[in-house]
């Protein structure tokens, strides 16, 4: 099999998938209305610049890049919190960490925060609400059978035996999607949400990364480039609490050899180039529906990626490749002058509730958090955030919890359990954030502002968890 081109990997993207090309085709289309489809479409473990159209020269992701000429991309787009299980629950409620307290061995989720989820909310709205793929939140018996209608969860490993057969999770994901959209019924409108297992790696197999056969040839004849950042000397620089975690751990299974690194990063892209295959022939099965015309799609991932920067895999630390995700909103309703657009404006994880809310015309809840970034799909620049806080707080001694408080210029890192150590970045002298200018006397002003800044925010955001008690 020769390696695809580009054209050639576009055109199988939006080949048959399954059974989409015998699924008979409903006569007509919705009734008109305002209100318009949402998919939601949310990966795992995709760094920022994992996309063709993020300026990666490697990656393919024809689909996606389509979407983001004929929609708009951020280009700081971060999540509050860089793990999974968090960033979900808050992507769902709009809330951060602090204030909704989920996490990996937390209680589940309290109906306090479900009650005001968006599938919740829309459902209640009159959408259909469908879910596919890794839900990856805890939450109270029942409360699944509240938020959608159609529920296909999926787990790891991403090849199982299906019926006999070897299938990769991630088409078969696609099928789930096209059941969904087969069930579409005129005049109601739907919010579904798919949200992919990879490119998260299998971390119990050696291998790491699997990806479909599609895209088995990508990548084969190309040398991935080791980021600058991946030198020892930023390793070693680190104080050892830094060195010595599950990012660490998890760089040894992936990075610790040239030709591991570039096996690993190889398959990391495949698995995403799969994405974006199942992608392709996702939105040729809602153009045969004639449902395209009414579909926004948003594309964005739960967390992002150490590709071996400061000697790390995985995520949880509070460095732009962790923080960092995609986000690509296309509206095919939109006017011709504001499509293919790039915004610098800070968006988060936690504006996507709220933000599918407003496309669908519901009441956002005034618990809610984050703000709806649909006045930034256009030209005009509204007033919008200048300054933003992360924060990852699971008690667990392999990863170091930690806080950031991000501004346009700056960054502030702490570490709640080592306070001794503390981190201020001049962001836009130093992009990658190679130097700590904590001990530097002339920015004292600067250090003292954004440690006070994380006070205020850590006081704000335990102040609304009194809220929903």
């Amino acid at each position: 099999m020769k390696n695809l081109t580009r054209r050639e990997f576009l055109e199988a993207s939006t080949a048959g998938l399954g059974t989409l090309a015998i699924a008979p085709r409903f006569s007509g289309r919705p009734a008109d209305t305002d209100r318009p489809n949402i998919l939601l479409i949310l990966t795992d473990d995709q760094r920022f610049d994992a996309m063709g159209c993020a300026g990666n020269p490697i990656i393919q992701t024809p689909n996606v890049d389509r979407l983001a000429r004929e929609g708009v991309r951020f280009e700081r787009n971060f999540v509050t919190t860089p793990i999974c299980a968090a960033s979900r629950a808050s992507i769902f409620t709009g809330t951060f960490e602090r204030t909704h307290g989920y996490t990996f061995t937390k209680p589940p989720l309290t109906p306090a925060f479900t009650s005001i989820s968006y599938p919740v909310v829309l459902r209640k709205a009159g959408y259909r609400t469908g879910f596919v793929g890794k839900f990856g939140v805890a939450v109270e018996k029942g409360v699944e059978e509240e938020m959608f209608d159609f529920a296909k969860f999926t787990s790891l490993p991403h090849v199982q035996t299906i019926r006999g057969v070897e299938r990769h999770m991630t088409e078969v994901e696609g099928e789930f999607v096209a059941e969904f959209l087969r069930g579409v019924k005129p005049g109601q409108p739907f919010c579904l949400a798919w949200c992919s297992w990879a490119p998260h790696a299998d971390d119990d197999n050696p291998k790491q990364y699997f990806w479909p056969p599609g895209v088995a040839d990508l990548y084969r004849n190309v040398r991935i480039p080791v980021p600058e950042m991946a030198a020892p000397s930023y390793y070693e620089a680190q104080p050892e609490f830094l060195k010595h975690t599950m990012s660490r751990t998890r760089w040894a299974w992936r990075f610790d050899t040239p030709e591991k690194y570039q096996a690993m990063v190889k398959g990391y892209y495949r698995m995403i180039s799969g994405i974006d295959l199942v992608l392709g022939r996702i939105t040729a099965e809602l153009e045969r529906l004639g449902l395209d015309k009414k579909t926004i799609i948003i594309y964005t991932s739960d967390n992002g990626y150490f590709l071996g920067e400061r000697g790390s895999a995985d995520k949880w630390l509070m460095y732009e490749p962790s923080i960092k995700v995609p986000l690509v909103v296309y509206d095919p309703r939109a006017p011709r002058e504001d499509r293919g657009l790039v915004r610098t404006d800070m968006t988060l994880n936690i504006d996507l509730a709220p933000t599918i809310m407003d496309f669908a015309g519901v009441g956002i809840p005034s618990l809610i958090q984050g703000s709806s970034f649909r006045p930034l799909l256009g030209h005009k620049a509204p007033a919008w955030r200048t300054e933003i806080f992360c924060e990852e707080l699971w008690d667990n001694p392999e990863i170091p919890q930690s806080e950031c408080v991000r501004t346009e210029g700056w960054k502030f890192i702490r570490y709640p359990k080592h306070p001794e150590y503390v981190e201020l970045f001049d962001l836009r002298a130093d992009p990658q954030e190679k130097r700590n200018l904590s001990g530097d006397p002339r920015q004292k002003t600067v250090l003292s502002g954004m440690r006070e800044s994380c006070d205020g925010w850590i006081r704000k955001l335990l102040d609304a968890r009194k809220k929903f008690q």
